[in-house]
């Protein structure tokens, strides 16, 4: 499945990458919860989760949510930092800390079912 065109512009997202990550997520304008994106140019399972980001985008919208992502092709110290053996990979932080990570796609209801669960817990 070739990757939708488009994607970033259509699904807006902040991109992000080692240099900067920490301030990025450090800024007063910080979502209640972050999601870093973690791709990769031909990567069939990267493109399939952003197939199904497109598919229905008011349901990975939620209020108080940011989204982030780096292509870890192009910059090897952000895969590093984080101990990848795979992509796409969906890291969630809450005030700059991490607080979850998602490896690969694992379709749309346990992607929401995770994210609700995280931001119930930052809610509580």
């Amino acid at each position: 499945m070739p990757p939708p065109p488009g994607f970033f512009q259509r699904f807006p997202m902040r991109q992000v990458g080692s240099a900067d990550l920490d301030a990025v997520l450090a800024a007063p304008d910080r979502g209640t919860l972050d999601i870093l994106f973690l791709w990769g140019r031909d990567c069939p399972n990267c493109d399939l989760a952003k197939h199904a980001l497109l598919a229905r985008p008011g349901e990975f919208t939620w209020p108080g949510v940011r989204w982030l992502h780096g292509n870890v092709y192009d910059d090897f110290e952000l895969a590093n930092r984080f101990g990848l053996h795979g992509i796409p990979v969906f890291l969630v932080f809450r005030q700059g800390r991490l607080r979850g990570r998602i490896t690969s796609w694992p379709g749309a209801e346990p992607f929401r079912a995770a994210i609700d669960r995280q931001l119930a817990e930052a809610r509580a």
